[in-house]
């Protein structure tokens, strides 16, 4: 995964708000700005909910699911890297009560990487989501010794989401709802 990380720009989606004393629903809004797929963006949210409670953490979480031409432009604008990515994470404060941040993930990427990696783009889709949780939680994949913990994490929340809520959920409602047909891959 060429995933990326950021630290801290001005937030578009999360709101800079004191924790809540009591435990509450992790706010989870999911923007679509892509066209590749069809999707549902509540699925989506539902993913990231599902996993944060499984972390045990509260959060604001913003997702935005981007074109490939979006993803170039942050990619350049906040990292100074060429190209697109499959997903970008901003760090807007989180610490141990509250994960504060936004995700920005290509779906065209999750396609090409599903191709790549003989999966389908919506469990790319969840991957990322859940790659980038774990940026937010403090992980890193700069090294080689955290980037193979990090993978490992990534890895078994991936299989648990897998049983818990299929990430074909992300695209099968969308396919209900608008008429389309089932496709592959």
């Amino acid at each position: 995964m060429s995933a990326a990380r950021a630290i801290r720009r001005p937030s578009t989606t999360a709101s800079r708000r004191r924790p809540s004393p009591v435990p509450s629903e992790p706010a989870v809004v999911v923007a679509n700005r892509q066209r590749v797929q069809a999707l549902v963006p509540e699925a989506v949210a539902e993913t990231a909910r599902l996993v944060l409670g499984r972390l045990g953490r509260d959060a604001e979480l913003g997702i935005h699911l981007v074109s490939e031409r979006e993803m170039t432009r942050v990619n350049r604008d906040f990292l100074g890297h060429e190209g697109s990515t499959d997903v970008i994470t901003f760090d807007h404060g989180s610490g141990p009560a509250r994960l504060q941040g936004e995700l920005f993930i290509s779906v065209a990427d999750a396609v090409r990487q599903a191709d790549e990696f003989g999966t389908t783009w919506h469990e790319e889709v969840a991957r990322y989501v859940v790659h980038g949780i774990l940026h937010l939680c403090g992980h890193d994949d700069l090294q080689p010794v955290a980037r193979r913990a990090m993978k490992r994490e990534e890895n078994r929340l991936v299989r648990w989401i897998a049983r818990v809520l299929p990430p074909a959920g992300i695209a099968r409602a969308a396919r209900r709802r608008q008429g389309i047909r089932p496709r592959h891959g």
